[in-house]
């Protein structure tokens, strides 16, 4: 693929990237991906809303205007462009859309969103770029195959381009009201069940799974499991459907800007050489800073959303029940207020053994993934999961549930004690996790044993190399038509 990749050009289509603007994991890959790809000389380019606050901070340069009629009338979208590490970014740009405060979370998400879907689509013809595939990310450009097929289609530009769609999330589904299609000039010959029409709704995430040559999600555990009821959201039936064209491809972290070795956050850096000495004295000071007692008893963190998802219920009744044994919490995360106030709660019952952060802060984060002895993550279910992976990186040992990309990353020490990189429960009760974690407590106490999983844990790899080398398989066999 590699050889003939380098004539091709992939256009990644996503509603958040980092460095820009970021709310979630979707951000982390729009980055890396494109970076992997440019390390194999393959040529990757986004596209995302230009948001507020993005000019200002970078020197964006205008390319063209051109109208994008949705609701009866003719709207302004501009593109702009900007390179960084050599990677090209563009931007769609419409004030009254874009320019707020916050990513998401508005009544007319569905017109800001179908806007830049098509909006990406004139984009092309627009200033000239013709990508080979378009790889779209989330309900949130999950409108382009349908608007290809529904307007472009018959013209030579459009004809031979190929769609990837990418199920980050798929509880995240983008449905809304049914007269949406008439504000967007969507013909009513797709609000059927076998297009868009969901329960007399329409859902946007259907149309991304239906108009596209192949469909991936971020583990291939997950890939599986939103094909059963439990895990589908509504949508399992249609994708079983569809199950020939759907790929698990797990998401990667960057190593080197994970490194426990030279990360500031860390006030005793460390290597998997020197950890034993020097993660101790990074604990015993991270314990300090966050107002919690000394203690010999292990320290637990947690990275999250707080969130239902999250497992923040669990979370929740392994403090209430651990703390009481000296055993010691420390949990980053912002999220829903109930969750916010029950964890804060928790903090003033036992304020020597829970420590509670609610606003977000990356150093901070790599802080808890350095310092702590275990790191949780009771997941209901999760897709992939990358903190499990941060974790691994700085030395903490990862709890899990068996489920998604977290089955995919941690080996059980349940299942193989001389690999495990981790400990995983199955079930999504209290009580199953909690013994989980004293399992791993039984563990701690064998130093030889414990920092044996810590080694292999750190030692372990999940670079975007290998999963960029997933995605040029696939696209591969796109455009030779395999899966089509």
């Amino acid at each position: 693929m590699e050889k003939t990749a380098k004539h091709k050009i992939i256009l990644f289509v996503t509603s958040e990237s980092g460095p820009y603007r970021a709310s979630g994991g979707l951000a982390d890959v729009a980055e890396a991906l494109p970076v992997a790809f440019k390390k194999k000389n393959v040529h990757m380019v986004r596209v995302m809303p230009k948001y507020k606050g993005i000019e200002e901070k970078y020197e964006l340069k205008k390319l063209h205007e051109f109208i994008v009629e949705i609701t009866n009338r003719p709207m302004v979208a501009a593109v702009y462009e900007h390179e960084l590490d050599g990677i090209k970014t563009y931007f769609i740009g419409n004030a009254p859309f874009f320019e707020r405060d916050n990513l998401y979370g508005y009544e007319d998400d569905s017109l800001r969103f179908g806007f830049f879907c098509k909006a990406v689509i004139e984009m092309l013809i627009s200033i000239g770029l013709k990508p080979d595939i378009i790889h779209a990310n989330d309900w949130q450009t999950a409108l382009i195959g349908l608007f290809l097929k529904q307007e472009y289609s018959s013209l030579d530009f459009y004809r031979n381009m190929k769609m990837v769609f990418t199920i980050h999330n798929l509880q995240y589904q983008g449905v809304f009201e049914r007269d949406v299609l008439k504000k967007l000039n969507i013909s009513e010959k797709y609000f059927n069940s076998e297009a868009v029409e969901y329960y007399g709704k329409i859902c946007m995430m259907k149309a991304g799974i239906v108009y596209s040559n192949a469909v991936t999600t971020v583990s291939q555990k997950y890939a599986r499991e939103i094909q059963t009821p439990e895990f589908g959201y509504g949508l399992d039936g249609l994708l079983r459907k569809y199950s020939n064209k759907i790929h698990g491809i797990i998401n990667g972290i960057y190593y080197d800007k994970y490194n426990p070795e030279d990360d500031a956050a860390l006030k005793y850096p460390f290597t998997v050489k020197n950890y034993k000495k020097e993660r101790e004295r990074q604990k015993a000071a991270f314990r300090k800073e966050i107002g919690l007692a000394e203690s010999n008893q292990p320290l637990m963190g947690v990275v999250t959303r707080l969130a239902e998802q999250k497992g923040i219920d669990l979370i929740l009744a392994a403090i209430k029940k651990l703390a009481k044994e000296d055993i010691q919490f420390v949990i980053l995360g912002s999220g829903e207020k109930y969750y916010e106030a029950a964890l804060k709660e928790m903090e003033k019952q036992y304020p020597h053994q829970v420590a509670v952060i609610t606003e977000f802060n990356p150093a901070v984060a790599r802080q808890i993934y350095g310092s702590v002895d275990m790191f949780l993550m009771p997941s209901l279910f999760e897709p992939c999961g990358l903190s499990q992976m941060y974790s691994l990186r700085y030395g903490a040992v990862p709890i899990v549930r068996n489920t998604g990309g977290l089955s995919d990353t941690i080996i059980g020490y349940e299942e193989d004690p001389k690999t495990a990189t981790g400990f995983r429960f199955n079930n999504y009760f209290s009580n199953d996790f909690i013994e989980a974690i004293r399992r791993a407590m039984e563990c701690f106490k064998d130093k030889k044993v414990w920092n044996e999983i810590i080694q292999r844990g750190m030692e372990t790899r999940f670079s975007w190399d290998g999963s960029a080398e997933e995605y040029l398989a696939l696209y591969r066999d796109i455009l030779e038509n395999k899966n089509n």
